[in-house]
């Protein structure tokens, strides 16, 4: 992603987002919450040639979406759900025109990364809208420039590890512990899928916990109801893109006063549910295959603004994850103690 998820990218949009302005041309869902698209794409042109080799994120760009999470933040504002897409999810792509002919292109077979590079966050909305059966209020599009900007900006996210972990691809190697990540290092942290044989919904789980001691971070240093310092994150998280995006800094930092209690219980996160894989095919390669009947009922429980976990239950996760055995769990299990 031009930045992959974020701890402050998801947290703050996971916090500072639900009554904001919808996208445009659209009713806002509040009384069933408010949903957000988190979306960051694998573009390396916005940190310098320096910055890509001392934090390894150099490579070729796909100019697609290395990371899609759903946040659902409840009408009530005491709950906030996050179900993570994975990149290679089959997708139907819909119908849509074509932005260079105006052209009607015809629905087409892909990776769920691929919206994006045919036709931009719009085509990305409607590719997800149409795969969950959800009305997307928002969405939030990052890059490595902001990302890294706004962890250094709340004075980095301390992460915690019980094993070591270690990357060929972005050379991260953190031993068993807790460490305190800036803007480069967290990069890093959030782009590993190389750590073990979990890949994409190992790196997943990492980016949860992120998000997790990130939003620990903002309330333990009450930034979320400092209007200024809020409005400084803000405006990096958004960069040029806030009436694209369909809301506007002034409407986040308005909301983050609402939002700063919410605890890491009151958090959920979760991998839409998977079946396995798809048999390769040559036009897209090989995919992960939702599991329709689990992931319709997620979904379904998102529409009507329902948690995803049952009150009192306390599910563990997988470390690593298994593909079939995504399990759903409360922003607690993933805190550092």
């Amino acid at each position: 992603m031009k930045r992959t998820l974020s701890s402050v990218v998801l947290t703050t949009s996971v916090l500072l987002l639900g009554g904001a302005a919808a996208l445009p041309g659209r009713i806002a869902s509040a009384p069933h919450g408010t949903n957000i698209l988190v979306m960051g794409t694998d573009g390396r042109d916005t940190i310098s040639a320096a910055e890509q080799r001392e934090f390894h994120a150099g490579g070729v760009a796909c100019d697609c979406t290395d990371v899609l999470m759903v946040v659902h933040v409840s009408a009530r504002r005491d709950r906030v759900s996050v179900v993570a897409l994975p990149r290679d999810s089959y997708a139907d792509i819909p119908p849509h025109l074509d932005e260079g002919t105006g052209k009607e292109l015809p629905a087409r077979p892909s990776k769920i990364n691929g919206a994006y590079a045919e036709g931009g966050p719009r085509l990305t909305v409607a590719t997800v809208e149409s795969m969950t059966g959800l009305s997307i209020d928002h969405y939030l599009q990052l890059d490595f420039r902001r990302f890294i900007d706004a962890v250094d900006q709340v004075g980095g996210v301390e992460v915690c590890t019980a094993r070591r972990l270690q990357d060929k691809a972005t050379k991260l190697d953190l031993k068993p512990g807790k460490h305190r990540l800036k803007g480069g290092r967290a990069l890093q942290y959030v782009r590993s899928r190389k750590v073990d044989q979990a890949a994409d919904l190992g790196r997943i789980q990492r980016q949860q916990r992120f998000l997790v001691q990130a939003l620990r971070g903002l309330q333990a240093q009450r930034l979320l109801t400092d209007p200024v310092k809020t409005a400084g994150v803000v405006r990096t998280l958004l960069g040029s893109g806030q009436v694209e995006q369909g809301f506007t800094a002034g409407d986040l930092v308005a909301l983050a006063a609402d939002l700063h209690k919410v605890q890491a219980k009151n958090t959920e996160f979760a991998t839409v549910p998977v079946a396995g894989f798809n048999p390769t095919r040559p036009d897209i390669g090989s995919t992960l295959a939702w599991d329709r009947v689990k992931a319709d009922a997620m979904f379904g429980k998102l529409r009507e603004d329902q948690p995803l976990i049952k009150a009192g239950a306390q599910p563990k996760p997988y470390d690593p994850p298994r593909i079939t055995d995504a399990v759903t769990v409360r922003g607690s299990a993933y805190a550092c103690t």
